[in-house]
């Protein structure tokens, strides 16, 4: 049963959607105010950089290993979300994992359709690495769309010889462009946060015309073998979490090492709430497993 905080964070969203009658400049402005009143460790310090020619933000954990780092790619449907909207919930996931956190700023659709947060994402990893991270000690993390590019990132690394990251996390992963998970439809009414005409219409912007089933764009359909650990969070309250179901069974099936953990009744990247405590227990998982696999 959720917590109490849970259920007001859900009601709240409920009562208060992201309006679809507005230009995305409208709605990324809506989505950055209102993410960006989430809570911001005060113990995290912010240094403003370019990572491969693109804004980032360095989130400095007090303590943190300096030969390790986390490369976090935001979510919003490749269309919004930025440095601001998701800077609360980088900076726990530092925290949690003992690492930095290189938060960035990569391009969004319409104006840059897929591929390009695909070749910003990849761009920033290996400048990460030419700046001395070891891939190894090097996390690639992601939620929602930020979930399928970490996917897509890592698959365009390996089909390129690129060392890979020691570690990948995905929170509520948008993996499927076509939305043919079952749950679409199953939790269609428990998502407060997602529907299914939002998805297909941010698909069509992202995608511009490239083919849906594109492995590097729905990366349930790409061949996963070779992929380093990955662990995937969904909740059961999310319309899109059979992408993470499906994709961790598919990675296992081709010799991954998954960690697929469901949670019941959260919604989607409940993470990002802090002040719920499902929120923190699972950052708080997150974090060890970035701590495990990069030798924390």
């Amino acid at each position: 049963m959720p917590s109490p905080e849970l259920e007001q964070v859900a009601a709240l969203l409920r009562a208060r959607p992201l309006p679809t009658d507005v230009t995305i400049e409208q709605l990324r402005h809506v989505f950055e105010a209102s993410m960006g009143m989430l809570p911001v460790p005060q113990e995290v310090a912010r240094e403003a950089i370019t990572l491969a020619g693109r804004p980032a933000e360095r989130l400095r954990v007090p303590g943190a290993d300096a030969g390790r780092a986390v490369l976090y790619l935001h979510g919003g449907a490749y269309c919004i979300g930025s440095i601001q909207s998701h800077r609360s919930l980088a900076s726990r996931i530092g925290l949690a994992s003992g690492a930095d956190v290189f938060l960035l700023d990569y391009r969004l659709a319409p104006e840059h359709p897929f591929p390009a947060a695909i070749d910003d994402a990849t761009a920033a990893y290996r400048a990460l690495v030419a700046q001395g991270f070891a891939p190894a000690k090097l996390a690639i993390a992601g939620d929602s769309a930020g979930g399928g590019l970490t996917v897509a990132t890592l698959l365009t690394l390996r089909d390129a010889g690129d060392a890979l990251a020691g570690a990948a996390v995905c929170l509520s992963p948008w993996l499927d462009m076509e939305g043919t998970g079952a749950s679409i439809e199953a939790n269609a009414a428990r998502d407060p946060m997602l529907h299914e005409a939002g998805l297909h219409e941010t698909a069509r912007l992202y995608l511009a015309g490239a083919n849906a089933r594109d492995p590097r764009a729905s990366p349930i359909h790409a061949k996963l073998a070779g992929l380093p650990p990955v662990l995937v969070h969904v909740g059961t309250a999310e319309i899109i979490s059979d992408d993470g179901i499906r994709f961790a069974e598919r990675a296992r099936a081709a010799g991954v090492d998954v960690t697929l953990e469901v949670w019941d009744d959260m919604i989607h990247v409940w993470h990002a709430f802090a002040m719920v405590p499902e929120a923190r227990a699972a950052v708080e998982k997150v974090g060890a497993f970035i701590r495990a696999r990069t030798g924390g």
